[in-house]
């Protein structure tokens, strides 16, 4: 088994190996668990595929969790792994800081994580905890290195920078005619990046994520 076999089995449900990483005791996996992959949206295509499935078609919350579960507990099972998640808590898994330690995503200058191929929409649908040591690629440089980034200046009320996340003020823009761009469209200051502007994920998302977060 390696990370190319755990990704040919994932990309039928529109998942791609995002980062993996060897833990050590400070990351807070799970016992005996010598490599942890993470799994995110591959675009384009995940959207049209996702909102196909069953769980979609009820009229039972959290959709996209449930689908999640029932998707990576199914690759789990098959690879001998163990699922993990960053729903369902508390406790909450620590995805942020498993995304930094894969090599593949990094901090931004707004303190959203930024990854390779996803840009700001940098998101984890889950993990696989194995119990092997797989090989792994090397790690990357930040895309934030030599970009003029422009997320910094994207967001009209500065919600988002380096001290992290005005939440009031984000959802207070969002009530008001002028946030109808990002509920429709998804955050402006994900959408600055030039990263997420090439990684294909549509609008149709982006709006049902809104609607979860803006309540």
């Amino acid at each position: 088994m390696n990370l190319a076999t755990i990704e040919a089995a994932a990309m039928p449900h529109r998942l791609f190996v995002s980062g993996a990483f060897h833990p050590a005791r400070a990351d807070a996996t799970p016992e005996g668990i010598r490599t942890l992959v993470l799994l995110s949206p591959a675009e384009p295509g995940f959207w049209p595929h996702v909102s196909a499935a069953p769980e979609f078609a009820d009229a039972a919350p959290d959709p996209l969790d449930r689908w999640s579960s029932r998707v990576i507990g199914e690759l789990a099972e098959a690879f001998g792994a163990r699922a993990l998640f960053p729903f369902g808590g508390p406790p909450w898994q620590p995805f942020f800081s498993w995304a930094l330690r894969s090599g593949e995503a990094f901090r931004s200058p707004v303190s959203l994580l930024v990854h390779h191929r996803m840009g700001l929409w940098a998101s984890y649908r889950g993990a696989l905890a194995l119990r092997e040591a797989l090989a792994l690629p090397s790690p990357r440089q930040s895309p934030c290195e030599g970009c003029p980034a422009p997320c910094r200046t994207a967001c009209p009320v500065a919600a988002l920078g380096p001290g992290g996340y005005a939440l009031e003020a984000c959802h207070t823009y969002l009530d008001t005619p002028a946030g109808a761009d990002c509920l429709s469209f998804g955050c402006g200051t994900r959408r600055a990046c030039p990263l997420s502007a090439a990684y294909g994920r549509l609008a149709g998302q982006s709006a049902w994520h809104m609607r979860q977060f803006h309540q």
